[in-house]
């Protein structure tokens, strides 16, 4: 998920369900019930109901989950997060040009009813690759290197921020702005900014060092692996001051060595290469069989250097796309009516691209994000985030929000339809499949692709985990992802899509039984609440849904 769009999350309400204080089972928030007691986390959904049922989602499900090669995903998924994706950058541009041959290989590209291809842009400015960078305390003559990479895949890379310059200096420490002076280095653990890196210089720092954190980068084990994150971070095009990340226990080495030795250095090399300003974005197309025109789109990132955030998303997409094809082949399924899409390439403007360019007719959109994360290891789970509802203008049991934070939202944003639901539904069959699966929901908040189609009108959800406490830091790489729960969420995106594209008459009872259960659930709990606009605004969008629904599987 795009960094650009994460707000003040110290000053958001913990993630919590229904509104009670958070709690933690096991690294999870948990869920609270109605009567104040905390809940233990189940392997169900948190969420309104379903009704039960063999339509929509269901459909699908076990042969996507038969279909699905974890080995394979887990190859794409090693390979991508063994670079450093920047938009345009080397690691982008190595992981599209493998995810195009894996592509290509399943036959895409091959006829008209497997389209491949790319769109080219420029970019507003060059594109950067990191080479190398060495963090190194030196007291009394003896030096230590604090963080230190030199290759794409090394834990340490996130240390240099996008768009950070070439580096070599030796200087002074110093932990506050006001003690800056001409040849010192500040220390800080304030977030690096464009105001903090102007002042710095303009007092004369040699170079920038800044320890922050996410609020919520807490590990939820206990072992503190938080105190050796390293934050990504961007910083603007054309910084000149050296800037680099540190993690927490770097910051408290280098303040403890000048307590004691007032002769304290650190220096910082790094290596940085700026490249041309085009851009790419990899579109992959399944015809659809009867209302081609008519598309479904899965967008999923792949910049960010992260292996939850987003290897997990392009990897598991991309193995998704190929097996799919294999059970359309084998007739294992039938071919979908409608156009099914796949986009990867730069968060957001991947999106807007393909939809300036494109001459289908969009129906709905999802943002694949974050896809594999281990529930064991970052405390994170499956989570489904609806677009502008009832729920994100007022959040009741059992909605909360999540550390990410609740994002503006006007009534007239509100558009009643029905992608949540099936969404929804998908979950829960992959979860009655798998014999249980911990999953949850959360209201609108924004930050990655689904924004883009609905500042369109179009209907847009997010699959995602969170809370994941490795979430933009050099903790996120392979030994956070679970692959197993990485097929889980791709069946459940798969499910959702499909279902969307092959919709059927027969699958419109089962959404309309479950449309009522959330239409019960939402209004009693309004009521509860003494909130009665809110109970009537519920109203509005279950009766909005259900003929969203209606028009969608009866192909009006």
């Amino acid at each position: 998920m795009i960094l650009s769009s994460l707000r003040n999350v110290a000053a958001c309400l913990p993630f919590m369900i229904g509104g009670g204080e958070a709690s933690h089972t096991a690294g999870f928030n948990a869920p609270s019930t109605r009567d104040g007691r905390t809940a233990e986390l189940t392997a169900r959904h948190l969420g309104p109901e379903v009704a039960p049922g063999e339509t929509g989602p269901a459909r699908f499900v076990a042969s996507l989950m038969d279909a699905f090669d974890n080995d394979q995903a887990l190859r794409d998924a090693t390979y991508i997060d063994g670079w450093y994706r920047t938009p345009g950058g080397e690691g982008y541009r190595k992981t599209l040009k493998r995810c195009e041959r894996r592509l290509a290989a399943a036959g895409f590209g091959e006829s008209d009813e497997l389209e491949l291809g790319y769109l080219d842009t420029e970019m507003g400015q060059p594109s950067w690759t990191p080479l190398s960078a060495c963090l190194t305390l030196r007291v009394e003559g003896e030096a230590r290197v604090l963080h230190a990479f030199s290759q794409p895949g090394d834990r340490d890379r996130t240390m240099l921020p996008v768009n950070a310059p070439a580096a070599d200096i030796l200087g002074r420490p110093v932990f506050t702005l006001e003690d800056v002076q001409t040849g010192t280095v500040l220390v800080t653990g304030a977030p690096i900014s464009q105001s903090l890196i102007r002042r710095a210089q303009k007092r004369g720092a040699l170079g920038l060092l800044s320890s922050a954190l996410f609020a919520f980068t807490i590990d939820p084990t206990g072992q503190r692996r938080h105190e050796d994150a390293i934050r990504f971070s961007t910083i603007p095009a054309g910084t000149t001051l050296p800037v680099a990340q540190i993690s927490p226990r770097s910051r408290r080495e280098i303040e403890r060595a000048s307590s004691l030795s007032f002769g304290t250095t650190v220096s910082l090399t790094a290596g940085v290469k700026f490249g041309g300003n085009n851009l790419r974005t990899l579109v992959a197309a399944l015809r659809g069989s009867s209302l081609p025109g008519e598309a479904v789109v899965i967008a999923s990132h792949a910049q960010e250097p992260g292996a939850g955030d987003n290897a997990s998303g392009v990897a598991g997409v991309v193995e998704s796309a190929c097996s799919l094809v294999e059970l359309l082949r084998t007739g294992k399924l039938e071919w979908p009516a409608r156009t099914i899409v796949f986009v990867i390439g730069d968060e957001i403007q991947q999106s807007e691209l393909f939809l300036e360019h494109t001459d289908r007719r969009v129906i709905a959109g999802i943002s694949a994000d974050m896809l594999g994360q281990s529930h064991e290891q970052t405390g994170a789970i499956a989570l489904l985030e609806r677009m502008q509802d009832p729920g994100a203008v007022v959040p009741l049991e059992p909605d909360g929000h999540t550390p990410w934070g609740a994002g503006p939202v006007d009534e007239e944003d509100l558009r009643p339809n029905g992608l949540a639901l099936i969404a929804r539904t998908a979950l829960v069959d992959v979860g009655r499949h798998v014999g249980g699966w911990a999953t949850s929901e959360n209201p609108w908040e924004g930050g990655s692709d689904h924004d883009v189609f609905l500042r369109r009108e179009i209907p847009a959800v997010l699959l995602w985990h969170f809370t994941d406490f490795t979430y933009h830091t050099s903790l996120d790489r392979m030994d956070m992802l679970d692959i197993d729960e990485l097929q889980r969420s791709c069946a459940a995106i798969m499910g959702a899509v499909l279902a969307v594209a092959d919709a059927r008459p027969a699958d419109l009872e089962r959404y309309l039984a479950t449309n009522e259960l959330e239409r019960e659930l939402r209004v009693r709990a309004a009521h509860d609440a003494d909130e009665r606009e809110v109970a009537n605004q519920w109203e509005w969008w279950c009766d909005g849904a259900a003929k969203w629904l209606g028009e969608l599987c009866n192909g009006d």
